[in-house]
């Protein structure tokens, strides 16, 4: 038996390097709180086991708002991008997306950098395998040497390792992403205080070598021309550079055939993996078994790095055999002679049941316990790394006896996603879309810094420069906005001509240039021409004139609903309320609400199994309490 020797104190420990971890352990020691961040390995600091990118459909939401709380993520992406690109531009501005490639080693390294140049920052190698907990309150933990550390606060950000093993065909090793050390004991320790643990599973395509790929058959992907920055502080102008091109190819009938008389041999098939895996993120095998009506499936091509051949075949996740890899994977045009340099594998792993948490991510167990990341049953980098810097600022709040920071449902896609994960909870790995958001013209990855940055600057993860430049910019908008709204144009040739050329109705009398805006085929920038006293602005500042002036109809009904959301929020359920005395709740609801503790009826209604019949008789009876 190990014996056990109290080492340091420290007011924070942080458990787990990868995204959330980096940013929970950033948040704390900016904020001048002495914090030890845990990891199995150095080298394995904000690594990225699966894909080589950051950003996506509703996750370049979140990086946004990342950086407008005074996170790292967004800044690390632009430092260490080697394509970028905005998603869904053909569509309306509440789903465009921010994604970018990363070079996977650099922006390892660079994270590395900047954790290691932070004052107030420890790192140190090492398994933490035990909680110390004292009267429902954290005071420690216990690594596998014996070692104690005592903490005023701790953060949980295990990610994938908790008893995890990674599974290819009918080979198992009891080990974390990229073959690294998982962590064997914490899950007892958990289990030991009261936490429910599940098991859950993602999965990680092959990486192929990249000179034995014949690129001459798939369809180059490439960046924007002009770059817009993932963090607010960066300027497009300076992050211009050049880019490395991806690859988009196809699946075809003779792939799907050699996955279908393998299928008994896919562990996801056999039985032998027990997790719940990603219903939006599928295995290849999961896709042609699901949709079998199709022919094939889209396959992107993707450099992990400027320095390395590997090239990440996205969409392709599997846990088949490795000689039905091989098989498969050649029947891809391009990929005939191509050769694998890792196998794709699956990966099942310990999680949390995210019920557990307060909506500030700590325990309702154990205080002083936070959460954060796939630990919390969601998956993804951005996820992450959003979760950990919410559980670092709350940690913090409560070292310093604040109030925890709460974002809202109508503040932020961050807020949406902690809400489902501690009200609705998840029975598979959560991924955020932007369809999960109800007021998501609202939370455009534009306007992040206007929705995020006072809280970030209130917090003390944004210095006043940049809250002061944060501040010029809106006003610059909205004098912009109400110039044009004042603006107003006549029946001329040359406004005529404009029109004509963008096929838009010719007016027969004067309008406001705002009106003209509105136009589905006109634009901010399109009737520039027409614009006279037009001052020069910065393109961010134009985009969001644009979509101002724009969608202002649809804005202003969303602003209206917010309110009714506010409401409800605003009324608040005493933590002492006990269910089982509210008379005409059905049992599912009171176990429900027993479960959650929701802290307001806003978040009781969005309880999955309590209905609005229940919310009126909760309603009553707590007007019933205030007499």
């Amino acid at each position: 038996m190990t014996e056990s020797v109290l080492i340091e104190k420290y007011d924070a420990v942080v458990v787990g390097a990868g995204h959330a971890g980096c940013e929970a352990a950033l948040a704390l020691a900016r904020l001048s709180f002495d914090t030890i961040l845990f990891t199995v390995s150095v080298d394995s600091i904000a690594m990225m086991p699966c894909n080589p990118n950051v950003g996506g459909t509703s996750k370049g939401h979140l990086v946004r708002e990342i950086d407008a709380l005074g996170g790292e993520m967004g800044k690390n992406i632009d430092r260490t991008f080697i394509q970028s690109k905005m998603l869904n531009r053909s569509k309306g501005p509440a789903v465009h997306s921010l994604r970018a490639q990363a070079d996977k080693k650099e922006y390892s390294s660079s994270m590395r950098k900047i954790l290691e140049q932070t004052d107030h920052l420890t790192i140190r190698q090492g398994e933490v395998t035990e909680l110390i907990v004292e009267e429902n309150k954290v005071t420690g933990i216990k690594t596998n040497t014996g070692a104690i550390y005592q903490c005023k606060v701790c953060i949980l950000c295990t990610g994938t390792y908790l008893n995890a093993r990674c599974i290819t065909g009918n080979v198992s090793t009891n080990t974390g992403p990229n073959g690294l050390q998982s962590a064997t004991h914490l899950s007892d320790s958990l289990e030991k205080f009261g936490i429910e643990i599940r098991r859950f599973k993602t999965g990680t395509p092959a990486r192929m070598d990249g000179s034995t790929i014949d690129y001459s058959k798939m369809e180059p992907q490439y960046g924007d021309e002009k770059i817009v920055p993932f963090s607010f502080s960066n300027r497009p102008e300076d992050l211009q550079r050049e880019q490395v091109k991806c690859w988009l190819t196809y699946t075809n009938e003779k792939t799907h055939e050699i996955i279908m008389d393998n299928i008994d041999r896919s562990p996801l098939y056999s039985g032998s993996i027990k997790g719940t895996g990603p219903r939006y993120c599928p295995s290849i095998e999961d896709k042609v078994v699901r949709f079998a009506d199709k022919s094939r499936h889209q396959v992107f091509i993707e450099p992990e790095g400027n320095y390395t051949n590997e090239m990440y075949v996205g969409g392709m996740s599997s846990s088949l055999p490795e000689d039905v890899q091989e098989k498969m994977y050649r029947t891809v045009p391009g990929l005939e002679n191509a050769k694998i340099v890792r196998n794709a594998y699956a990966i099942e792993y310990d999680c949390i049941n995210s019920l557990e948490l307060l909506p500030s991510l700590e325990f309702k167990k154990i205080k002083g316990l936070f959460s954060a990341g796939q630990t919390n049953g969601s998956s993804g980098y951005e996820e992450a790394a959003a979760q950990g810097l919410v559980a670092g600022i709350n940690a913090a709040r409560k070292l310093q006896e604040k109030e925890p920071i709460i974002i809202d449902r109508s503040q932020g896609y961050i807020g949406v996603l902690i809400d489902d994960l501690v009200t609705k909870g998840t029975n598979e790995p959560y991924r955020m879309m932007t369809s999960r958001a109800e007021y998501r013209l609202l939370l455009r990855q534009d306007n992040a810094d206007e929705r995020l940055t006072k809280i970030g600057y209130e917090v003390g993860l944004i210095d006043k420069e940049r809250y002061d430049s944060f501040v010029k910019k809106y006003e610059l908008i909205q004098s912009e906005v109400n110039r044009i709204r004042q603006t107003f144009v006549g029946n001329t040739q040359k406004v005529q001509n404009l029109l004509k050329k963008y096929e838009s109705t010719p007016l027969s009398s004067g309008i406001a240039l705002a009106e003209l805006i509105k136009r589905p085929e006109l634009s901010y920038d399109f009737v520039e021409p027409i614009d006279e006293n037009r001052p020069s602005l910065s393109e961010e500042v134009k985009e969001e004139v644009n979509i101002i002036l724009k969608y202002e109809g649809y804005i202003r009904r969303q602003k209206k609903q917010v309110e009714q959301f506010h409401k409800l929020e605003k009324k608040k359920i005493p933590s002492n309320i006990n269910y089982d005395e509210v008379g005409s709740l059905r049992l599912e609801a009171i176990q429900k609400l027993k479960d959650v503790q929701p802290e307001s009826i806003g978040q009781a209604a969005r309880i999955s199994g309590v209905s609005p019949s229940d919310i009126s008789v909760l309603l009553v009876y707590l007007e019933q309490m205030n007499r």
